[in-house]
């Protein structure tokens, strides 16, 4: 629960970051080499348990979390997830679940709770104006040597590392949007009150420096999760640029 707590508070920080008139949003970023050549996957990749959340947008414009809908999607990503890596001809090992009472302080728990505090500094970071200057635009970014536990514990060379929150607008609420763009209209303007919208993070690490080496955002006003075609569409957006 803490775990899921911590990651909303992320896809609440991205939805604040990202551009509020952009219907679809991606900012992906590859590592590169000394020379300044991106970087490729050389090695298997374990994908860790996602961290998928899917919820309801009342009228009120409230967000109720849907078990069933989550319970869907975290079982659809990473089936869809796999057949991405197989496309590309990448070695997977097998997917890695995070047990329900990992302790925080664990090895492994501080792994989790590292690239989830990283994932939110490029995502900050990256953005046009807001470079620090140590790093520029360059995708520079380590967990460090703290991830031998999880290769340990997958013998994968790399771990991708999902966080996405969707939520889909209730009848009640797509109401209250029409009402409000025909109100607008009304009077000149153009108000929207919104509807459902998914936020997604990806981080691919390699566990045997604790590189970041791929980080992609994305941000729809689209998508479901809470089908195999959707699922589909939103990996092929959520891994778009990854370093096969």
């Amino acid at each position: 629960m803490a775990r899921r707590t911590r990651c909303l508070a992320l896809a609440c920080l991205l939805a604040v970051l990202l551009p509020v008139q952009a219907l679809a949003y991606n900012q992906n970023r590859v590592a590169t080499d000394e020379s300044g050549r991106p970087l490729r996957i050389e090695g298997s990749v374990v994908v860790v348990e996602p961290d998928i959340e899917l919820s309801l947008v009342t009228a009120g414009g409230m967000q109720e979390p849907r078990r069933e809908w989550s319970e869907t999607a975290r079982r659809l990503y990473p089936v869809a997830v796999a057949a991405f890596l197989e496309a590309g001809g990448t070695a997977r090992k097998p997917d890695f679940d995070i047990r329900d009472d990992l302790p925080p302080r664990s090895r492994l728990g501080q792994v989790v709770r590292l690239n989830e505090a990283v994932a939110t500094s490029i995502a900050v970071y990256t953005r046009s104006g807001s470079h620090l200057a140590t790093k520029g635009r360059r995708l520079d970014w380590t967990l460090g040597p703290g991830v031998e536990e999880l290769r340990a514990a997958t013998g994968a060379d790399y771990a991708l590392f999902t966080y996405i929150r969707d939520s889909y607008a209730s009848d009640g609420r797509k109401a209250m949007r029409v009402f409000g763009l025909l109100a607008g209209l009304a009077m000149g303007g153009l108000v929207d009150v919104g509807g459902g919208q998914q936020l997604g993070v990806a981080t691919l690490v390699d566990l045997r420096t604790g590189q970041v080496v791929w980080f992609n955002l994305i941000s729809n006003q689209s998508g479901d999760l809470r089908n195999a075609e959707g699922a589909d569409a939103t990996v092929q957006q959520m891994l778009m640029g990854l370093p096969l």
